[in-house]
């Protein structure tokens, strides 16, 4: 095992409790949670308690008052460790909306939200994709038009993770002219007249994680709901998803260190042709190459969360190494289910969740080939 040369006491506790809790009270029921597509929001709750949701935000707004990039990382893993991706999902979703909230909504939406957001008590969603185009958010199609004091949204947004259950939601819409610097963000409210919500239909996976289609129509929010400046909601925020991205290599790595471990206890107890299945060769082979795809993106990662921590984001870095992980993630769950074989394509095991998730992380959060584009970008080529 790689031992983290930045590791602290307060990390190694904060990851301990986590994992603690993690197997306490969320394995013994995720996969009950999963098949029947909701987590319990006493659950949000217990994780709000754990301090999940309060990096990069106030003390007086119920944060932490600090970030850590590190306990941050470590969250994503040991959620995600346990196998079932939507139970992750469904608590975690409202990660992203924090920032925008915190740095661009007015002083009063600010208090009154961020710490019931950040306790777990309601849930928000960040709501940017549209049914016309994912990750071409430049072609936005919702429209916020100015009336007097109030702006009045029309449009629909889809695949927002938590949408079926959040209460406040940071919504992208046309204000201006093409392209991204003509994109508004607003804070809106569920149960705003004009606002309605269907479930998105039955999916591969991620089944726990309520994800949503949202519809506008002629809805009014107040002017003072406008989050930042006008026509330039959308630029504000790009840096809030380096972060996502991050995470969602963390929860690759997590997937992964539980299909390892799945496929070596498997390993060890089932017997083919007369001896344990970890004597053969060609299963050892196996679990090094498995292991070795998570020693490089431990240690990746270990040192992108050091690059952050020191003040630099590492913009060009990260969208490769999302590109990494789950490239890895695809290897290391394809090995897992050969490994265990046909009781690996049974319900009710990690690597059978974890096979049917990989690419959810592969295009969630910005896909591989969309990621690629911006490295080389960022790397001014």
């Amino acid at each position: 095992m790689l031992i983290n040369p930045f590791d602290t006491d307060e990390r190694r506790a904060f990851r301990d409790t986590l994992r603690n809790f993690m197997d306490k009270e969320i394995v013994p029921n995720a996969f009950e949670w999963d098949e029947a597509g909701h987590v319990p929001w006493a659950v949000h709750e217990k994780f709000g308690a754990l301090g999940l949701w309060g990096f990069g935000i106030d003390e007086k707004y119920g944060g932490h008052g600090f970030d850590d990039p590190f306990m941050r990382l470590d969250a994503s893993i040991e959620i995600s460790r346990c196998g079932v991706g939507g139970i992750g999902a469904a608590i975690g979703g409202r990660g992203i909306s924090l920032d925008p909230i915190q740095r661009l909504a007015n002083e009063d939406i600010r208090t009154q939200v961020l710490p019931e957001i950040i306790a777990g008590r309601v849930g928000s969603s960040l709501a940017i994709t549209e049914p016309s185009g994912g990750s071409d958010v430049a072609r936005m199609k919702t429209t916020a038009k100015l009336d007097g004091d109030h702006w009045v949204l029309n449009g629909s947004k889809t695949y927002i993770t938590g949408g079926m259950e959040s209460d406040y939601f940071v919504v992208g819409a046309r204000t201006g002219g093409k392209g991204l610097a003509g994109i508004s963000l607003f804070f809106v409210e569920a149960g705003t007249p004009g606002f309605s919500r269907t479930p998105l239909g039955k999916k591969m996976g991620w089944w726990a994680s309520n994800q949503a289609t949202l519809y506008f129509d002629d809805m009014r929010v107040p002017a003072a709901n406008l989050m930042g400046q006008q026509d330039y909601g959308f630029l504000q925020i790009v840096q809030n998803f380096n972060y996502e991205r991050l995470t969602l290599a963390g929860i690759a790595l997590g997937m992964m260190e539980a299909a390892l471990e799945d496929s070596i206890s498997w390993a060890q107890q089932r017997e083919t042709f007369g001896k344990p299945l970890i004597k053969h060769q060609v299963i050892r082979h196996k679990i090094a190459d498995m292991s070795s795809k998570i020693d490089a993106l431990r240690s990746l990662l270990w040192v992108l969360c050091a690059t952050i921590e020191s003040g630099t984001m590492p913009v060009a870095e990260l969208c490769k190494a999302k590109v990494f992980a789950t490239k890895a993630l695809e290897f290391v769950a394809s090995e897992a289910m050969q490994i265990l074989g046909g009781a690996g394509y049974l319900r009710g095991n990690r690597v059978e969740s974890i096979y049917r998730d990989v690419k959810v992380i592969a295009i969630g959060g910005g896909s591989e080939e969309i990621m690629r584009d911006l490295a080389v970008r960022q790397m001014g080529l």
